[in-house]
């Protein structure tokens, strides 16, 4: 008997009730003292506003997930500053089962070309100031990490 989920999901029955995390890749890309976020257009956060970022694939290495998730979701190049914080996302379904589960590896980064268009899984980019973030419904680990690249970063931007 298997613990995946018989119903139909956007990413596939690999990512709902894993049998072990899936390793994802966040990225908070400051332009000045503006942030990128996106709107994700697949579950398991669809509609909600965040850091770019995916799973990372077969081969490649974190940094190089980061890049390419960038790229694939926004268009714009990036120069990675350094590593923020690795965060643990699990779902729990009604019976307490992980029905998605993500260790997720976040870095800060710099724009450095191209403009910011959806593409990929996003459903829309948006540039925001990191003081104007409060008015954005986001994750309160996401608030906490685009918080840790802010001091990160002071005085590169």
């Amino acid at each position: 008997m298997t613990t995946r989920d018989a119903g139909s999901d956007k990413l596939g029955s690999d990512r709902l009730y894993p049998d072990r995390p899936i390793v994802g890749v966040g990225v908070v890309v400051f332009r000045g003292d503006e942030v990128l976020l996106i709107k994700r257009g697949k579950p398991p956060v669809s509609d909600r506003w965040s850091i770019p970022g995916g799973a990372q694939e077969i081969g490649e290495t974190v940094r190089q997930a980061a890049l390419r998730e960038v790229a694939e979701e926004t268009g714009i190049e990036i120069d990675i500053v350094g590593l923020i914080d690795v965060v643990d996302g699990i779902t729990r379904d009604a019976e307490g089962r992980a029905k998605y589960h993500y260790t997720l590896v976040d870095f800060a980064a710099l724009w450095r070309s191209g403009e910011a268009r959806a593409a990929s899984d996003a459903a829309a980019t948006r540039w925001i100031g990191h003081d104007g973030l409060s008015e954005v419904a986001l994750w309160d680990e996401t608030r906490r990490i685009v918080a840790r690249a802010v001091e990160m970063t002071d005085g590169r931007r």
